[in-house]
């Protein structure tokens, strides 16, 4: 096997194509060829640059990784919807074709075989058969949904190049066999699907970061919870007035404001006329 060299991978499938006959199949092959080889060329990516793979109802190309890559996603964003809607409009319904588009970049080696190996074309195929990126195109009206990996993201898109909107891009976690891929999606989240922001989805708010403010009685974000206390033991009043006994620790009050003087007392009685609300010398 030779050693793995870097690739710019582009990946198109046509939606239902397996519900066409022979005949349709044949004929849908052909446009998608078509559709394909005027997106590259557009691009400036000629046959020298490029290697292609037949999977049936699905293109794989290996692009040079020395082709511009911000070229290639402004032209699957402006000349595959529009080739698809000139070509749509005056077919039949049964002809009608539809696309998804996956574009990353990776590693990829040739085997003896003449096959395609690695890890990174196993992810970009993952992403191009995701259940998500299917309902995204189900929702699309121009026929064409793109979907661009993370580093595709992180190296171009992000950046907001000429014809490139990072807006435009959502991010998304895809569903597959070898479990969840984070990828981007250009244009609308289908519908019942989940928007994964920035900070992930499902994230707890950090404390003391949300705006909230403790209810009143309530520990303070981050403290330390306090110790469990122990119940009041009832006594009797004394010949002074009402008595209140703490058993230990600090008394709470939840939930409500004591206002003027507070004195603070550890253990033992208080007897005596207690006055809450006031200030010395005021009536009770």
């Amino acid at each position: 096997m030779k050693d793995p060299v870097s690739r710019t991978i582009l990946l198109f499938d046509i939606e239902k194509y397996s519900d066409r006959d022979d005949v349709e199949q044949t004929y849908l092959r052909r446009v998608l060829y078509d559709i394909a080889d005027r997106a590259l060329e557009r691009a400036g990516i000629d046959e020298t640059l490029r290697q292609r793979a037949d999977r049936g109802d699905s293109v794989m190309e290996l692009i040079d990784a020395g082709a511009s890559v911000p070229a290639l996603l402004r032209t699957l964003l402006t000349e595959v919807p529009a080739r698809l809607h000139g070509y749509n409009r005056l077919a039949s319904s049964s002809a009608q074709i539809r696309l998804r588009g996956v574009v990353a970049t990776g590693y990829v080696a040739v085997d003896e075989h003449g096959g395609w190996v690695g890890s990174d074309l196993n992810h970009a195929c993952r992403l191009l058969d995701a259940p998500l990126l299917r309902a995204a195109l189900r929702e699309r009206d121009n026929g064409f949904v793109l979907c661009v990996s993370e580093g595709v993201h992180t190296g171009i898109v992000r950046h907001d190049h000429h014809g490139i909107r990072a807006a435009e891009f959502h991010p998304v976690t895809l569903t597959s066999k070898n479990g969840p891929l984070r990828a981007w999606l250009h244009g609308p989240v289908p519908s019942g699907a989940t928007d994964h922001g920035e900070a992930g989805a499902g994230e707890a708010p950090v404390p003391g970061t949300s705006g909230d403010v403790p209810a009143p009685g309530s520990p303070a974000a981050g403290a330390p919870a306090a110790p469990a206390q122990a119940p009041a033991t009832p006594a009797s009043p004394g010949a002074g007035g009402v008595v209140f006994d703490f058993g230990g620790g600090s008394p709470r009050f939840g939930g409500s404001l004591v206002a003027g003087d507070q004195h603070g007392v550890s253990g033992g009685q208080v007897t005596g006329d207690v006055h809450l609300g006031g200030t010395a010398g005021e009536d009770a």
